[in-house]
């Protein structure tokens, strides 16, 4: 029976493995050997849905861990089950399990740069003879003496210092920096972590999930995370993390001290008693390493021009306009100074109306703005909130000697400003709870005069309030590079004006196109100064392939400074492929070094050779030498990215010219210089997209042409990488938020040049963005 379920008794299995198997450690497993009488044993720590093939056949995917080596920076392996056996598999295979496979083959994993697994995989099925033995997670009982081999699997955590591009791993941080969850695109929240280890290295995560519980619940900087099958993407240079798969995460408390208690909305998890271990560890490490800030502010400890969190309950809210939103809070404490009531309708406060006038005098009012109203507006009466980074704002009406305090949460999430929900279990609730039913109400009643301000003492006219709000209203979404002494310019000036000039605007954006982010990405020729599409695939396939019609000529191989093989394609077409290795100083070099050239490959072959060498250069045959392809195809392809040379300003040298860089002490096979020695002008990837800008005074179309300035994404990495896409997606998205009225759209400051485009025919003004980014909050 090629797959069977067996049971432990008194420890020892029902059923032994058969006597001619031999076991193999995960560490010990390599490509060339015969494993028909090898078996591997390991935890069932992931499984995926059973599917099937394109010709029927079932298939089922699983990852053990190796328990004998659970230390280990690669620890887990992919296990492909084929047929029957994958059927009968899914039927029985839990989370947990201990699971055997015997026979099987193994072949090189695909996706072990992405998963971080073993670099092989084992095959397994019926007709090879396999065979698959499961000890189940069955329930124990005393009469049988059974038990289950419910082993806990033991995961590996990497430290900080040891994270690789492309990998999934497990680990543990300490909280230096966060952003309480905000919406995202659509419906899914985000929340930003930075992480640091006793390694000192540091580590932004961008977390998104559709479920606000699923993100990580953390409360303060300090608190410590638990991250699983978090992702690692190389940026700029810096490692980041970003959800996969699966991911999962536990929040504990940094307090030296304090009760080892997972925060979690998942009901299971595995925590073993030696991570108990990792926390104390680290909290003593962040104690004395770590700048973590004192305890959250009181209200009787404010002060004017003071940034600062809020522990505090909510006893009312309200909707005040169409981008802020009202919160009136207490902590029992009363604020020094008087404080401003902001005017809403009775109608529209929601609250306990009688505890609303006992508190009067210790409530204060916070605006919210923007991108935390949504927030706001879900939040219960009675729960107890913790509002980072507020803003205590000192202000006086024209007709008042008296100043007063005003509480701001701009819009945004710079330094760390939102909202957070605290569960009445944690310690810092508890305390509070217990001051507030302390208060005295009736004393704080008797306290008139000075506590706070309504409308009538602060604003002559609904006018001026709305004139407040706008001026307290989240600072401009971007920011200037340069320029800081230009005065702001009104769009109608602008537009009387003659070209070419330069201005500093500050305006909204009405629309922009295209919508399709994807279309603005172009070909720039800095010489010549045209632009291009980037091709799609199908058409680099189809030159690819075009080329492949020209045998690949075996008296250009093997020169003094590239090594050749070549092999011959087992389908229908028998296509013969030839690939160039480039040495170094006459010896070939380290994959990742590697520059090399490939004759009649497809695209698909080509990407697959990106993933392991540095540089890859689509080449034919000729009679004398190796020549490049049609420049409608990349000429290069580095990593993710294509490389482009243009038509018209090229003239492409010989191939041979590549033997100049690889001659250099160190080659570093840079696309600039690999341009220059064959004779391309290089194109690059730019954005190109047409903003329609307002400001109540006027309307014009701004062209915005940006390498990677404007976005801080580089145009060049943006139709590769889904992570990247999204977040150009979420920024315009709060440049220009779908279907919001023109009022509430936030505001851009923008330096802009005009300049003149004539012809035959006519004389036109066109202007374009310049010195611009999009501020740090946003991206």
């Amino acid at each position: 029976m090629p797959v069977q379920l067996l049971k432990i008794i008194k420890g020892e299995s029902e059923t032994p493995l058969p006597s001619h198997l031999q076991k193999e450690d995960l560490k010990h497993l390599q490509e060339g050997f015969d494993h028909t009488n090898k078996y591997f044993q390991g935890i069932v720590i992931l499984s995926y849905p059973l599917k099937k093939l394109g010709d029927g056949t079932d298939f089922l995917k699983i990852v053990l861990q190796d328990l004998d080596d659970f230390c280990s920076r690669i620890n887990s392996i992919n296990i492909l089950i084929y047929g029957k056996m994958a059927e009968d598999c899914a039927k029985v295979i839990r989370h947990g399990d201990t699971f055997v496979v015997a026979g099987f083959k193994l072949a090189k994993s695909p996706t072990a740069r992405e998963d971080g697994r073993h670099g092989c995989h084992l095959e397994v099925s019926e007709e090879d003879g396999s065979a698959i033995y499961i000890y189940t997670k069955t329930k124990t009982t005393a009469a049988s003496e059974t038990a289950s081999v419910s082993v806990a699997p033991k995961y590996a955590y990497t430290a900080l210092n040891h994270l690789k591009d492309g990998t999934v791993v497990n680990l543990y941080g300490i909280v230096k920096f966060f952003k309480p969850p905000y919406v995202s695109k659509g419906t899914d929240y985000c929340s930003v972590v930075t992480l640091v280890d006793p390694s000192n290295v540091k580590l932004t995560c961008t977390l998104f999930n559709g479920n606000l519980d699923s993100l990580p619940k953390i409360y303060k900087v300090g608190d410590i995370v638990r991250f699983h099958r978090i992702k690692i993407r190389e940026y700029n240079g810096q490692m980041q993390g970003i959800t996969s798969a699966g991911f999962a995460s536990l929040t504990f408390d940094g307090t030296v001290g304090a009760p080892v208690v997972p925060r979690t909305s998942s009901k299971a998890y595995t925590f073993m008693d030696e991570e108990q271990k990792i926390i104390e560890e680290l909290r003593v490490w962040a104690a004395t390493n770590l700048s973590v800030s004192g305890p959250a502010a009181k209200l009787s400890g404010v002060q004017p021009m003071l940034y600062f969190d809020l522990t505090c309950q909510l006893v009312g809210k309200a909707k005040v306009d169409g981008s802020s939103f009202l919160l009136k809070v207490w902590d029992g404490t009363r604020c020094p100074y008087p404080t401003w009531k902001v005017p809403v309708e009775a109608r529209d406060l929601e609250g306990e109306k009688v505890l609303l006038h006992q508190l009067r005098n210790l409530t204060v009012d916070i605006l919210v703005y923007d991108n935390h109203v949504q927030l706001a507006k879900s939040l219960k009466i009675g729960s107890f909130l913790r509002i980072y980074s507020i803003h205590t704002k000192q202000a006086s009406s024209d007709n008042e000697d008296v100043s007063h305090i005003e509480f701001h949460l701009h819009g945004g999430t710079c330094y760390g400003r939102g909202i957070g929900v605290l569960p009445e279990s944690n310690p810092d609730v508890k305390e509070l709870k217990t001051f507030l039913e302390s208060v005295d109400l009736a004393d704080s009643q008797n306290m008139e005069g000075t506590g706070s301000l309504e409308l009538d003492d602060t604003f002559n006219s609904v006018t001026d309030l709305e004139s407040h709000l706008q001026r307290c209203q989240q600072l401009s979404v971007t920011v200037l590079t340069d320029h800081q002494d230009l005065n702001n310019t009104k769009l109608k000036t602008v537009l009387n004006s003659t070209a070419p000039q330069q201005y500093r605007i500050r305006a909204k954006l009405r629309t922009y196109k295209p919508q399709k982010l994807y279309q603005s990405i172009k070909l720039h020729c800095s010489k010549c100064n045209s632009l291009t599409e980037v091709p799609d695939g199908d058409d680099i396939d189809f030159i690819l392939q075009g080329s492949a019609v020209t045998a690949p000529n075996p008296e250009l191989h093997n020169t003094s400074w590239y090594d050749s093989v070549m092999w011959t394609t087992q389908d229908q077409k028998q296509r013969k492929i030839a690939i160039h290795f480039v040495k170094h100083d006459e010896m070939l070099q380290q994959p990742e070094d590697t520059l090399l050239m490939i004759e009649g490959g497809t695209l698909k072959e080509v990407w697959k050779l990106t993933k392991r060498f540095k540089c890859v250069i689509p080449v034919r045959s000729t009679e004398d030498d190796l020549e490049l392809l049609d420049l409608s195809a990349p000429f290069l392809l580095q990593g993710d990215i294509k490389y482009y040379g243009c038509k018209q300003c090229s003239t492409p040298k010989p191939i041979k010219n590549l033997s100049s860089i690889a001659a250099e002490q160190r080659p570093s096979w840079e696309p600039t210089e690999i341009a220059q020695v064959l004779g391309i002008e290089l194109l690059q990837y730019v954005f190109i997209l047409k903003f329609t800008l307002v400001d109540g005074t006027g309307a014009l179309n701004a062209y915005l042409f940006d390498y990677e300035k404007f976005f801080q994404i580089p145009a060049s990495e943006i139709l590769t990488n889904n992570f990247l896409q999204q977040k150009m997606q979420m920024t315009m998205n709060t440049l220009c938020p779908p279907g919001r009225k023109l009022d509430d759209l936030p505001w851009l400051e923008c330096f802009i040049k005009s300049y003149n485009v004539r012809d035959a025919m006519k004389h036109q003004v066109y202007y374009q963005i310049f010195d611009t980014t999009v501020a740090e909050d946003v991206v």
